[in-house]
């Protein structure tokens, strides 16, 4: 039975992030991800132009499933602090469930690859800061935050430390949880700005 091309194109996908879960992982290959598939390298090149387009359609699945998160605190939850909280859970967390994707967003999985992935990933971690500095900024009108805190600061620094996390993760070859001790290090990263 024939794969459908949706169908193909996910599981080639699926396929290259559980490439990039190994640790020890050499420089993904079309032809190791076609031989992992059992097709042909020409195979993928029906659904792809190139590798580049494979690693764009893994950062099109990270942004579409961070934003989606953080778009639902953010309409859900009714204090800034907590938002803050809660998006930086979501990308820890993310990490965690999402081993290839986190080497994608370090931007390890994209050394000698295409520049301008390495581009859209920098322009995903700013989006994800200026999500931090919005939900800071409510906690400011709330009063839950200092009025004189530097929100700009303050959300550079949280993102420091979830890229961070991320790095610490991806680089012990995944057996440092970004989650642990998450509950202490918010409570640490937060002294001298909550209200």
């Amino acid at each position: 039975m024939a794969v459908k091309t949706g169908e193909r194109k996910a599981q080639i996908l699926q396929t290259l992030a559980q490439m990039l879960e190994d640790p020890a992982a050499e420089k993904i290959t079309t032809a190791a991800l076609a031989a992992r598939l059992d097709v042909s390298e020409a195979a993928l090149y029906r659904h792809f132009s190139g590798k580049a387009q494979m690693f764009e359609g893994l950062i099109d699945f990270i942004e579409q499933t961070l934003f989606a998160l953080i778009n639902k605190i953010s309409s859900d939850e009714k204090s800034g602090v907590r938002q803050a909280e809660a998006m930086i859970a979501v990308l820890l967390g993310f990490a965690q469930k999402n081993r290839g994707m986190t080497r994608v967003l370090i931007g390890d999985a994209l050394v000698n690859e295409d520049v301008r992935l390495q581009v859209r990933i920098n322009q995903l971690h700013d989006r994800l800061e200026a999500a931090l500095k919005q939900a800071l900024r409510f906690g400011v009108t709330q009063r839950e935050i200092a009025a004189d805190a530097d929100v700009a600061a303050q959300a550079n620094m949280l993102m420091s430390f979830v890229t961070g996390r991320w790095h610490q993760f991806a680089k012990s070859g995944f057996r440092r949880d970004p989650v642990e001790l998450w509950a202490k290090q918010w409570r640490q990263l937060m002294e001298g700005v909550i209200a």
